[in-house]
């Protein structure tokens, strides 16, 4: 059984590799992102969060020699196709400049007449990949279903969080206290199943 210590997050998005190390930190391990270590983020050929999550993993892990967690994660409009789904960063172009992937949400959901854009469901859904040199990986899944908000609201979170109220609730990820959304999101229902699994490994 491999003892685990010490993690590199795959990923150079600061706002998720914050609330990944959050996730981590009741553990004690020592977490560094891969932009620490200075390693590049892999083009994203997957089809699927998990298929992505495996691929950035892989590529923590076998470039640091250390274990690997790495998330994929983004928003499902089923009005849409599915969209963004796992083009949810590219949607927000080069500059990460969110407000972009809103706007254009809100058009492609008025281009199909949708009477009330904010009745439209909406999912926010999180795959993650524990990633150990040597191959042995383990993928975590979880998700939160919720409607969408035009125009955004909200200033805490990051990515699409100004545009998602959760069901059972009334106010975006993005006006919610952070430490409850911490509680109820996507990746911490992925953790959940993440933190079962590190404890079963002790």
């Amino acid at each position: 059984m491999q003892i685990i210590s010490k993690i590199v997050i795959a990923s150079h998005n600061a706002g998720k590799v914050r609330e990944i190390g959050e996730l981590l930190a009741p553990f004690g391990f020592d977490v560094v992102s891969a932009a620490q270590v200075d390693i590049d983020e892999p083009e994203e050929t997957g089809l699927t969060f998990a298929e992505n999550a495996l691929l950035k993993a892989r590529n923590s892990s076998e470039k640091s020699n250390l274990i690997a967690l790495a998330d994929d994660s983004g928003m499902a409009i089923p009005a849409l196709g599915g969209a963004p789904g796992i083009y949810s960063a590219r949607w927000a172009g080069e500059n990460k400049d969110f407000s972009v992937a809103f706007s254009r949400i809100e058009k492609e959901l008025k281009e199909k007449n949708i009477e009330d854009i904010n009745t439209t469901r909406a999912s926010f859904i999180c795959s993650l990949c524990l990633y150990f040199p040597g191959g042995e990986n383990h993928i975590f899944e979880g998700r939160i279903d919720g409607t969408l908000q035009f125009p955004p609201q909200g200033e805490k979170g990051f990515g699409y969080d100004p545009i998602f109220i959760p069901d059972g609730y009334d106010i975006t990820f993005a006006q919610m206290d952070h430490d409850k959304k911490q509680l109820i999101s996507h990746r911490a229902r992925a953790f959940k199943k993440l933190v079962e699994f590190l404890e079963s490994r002790k």
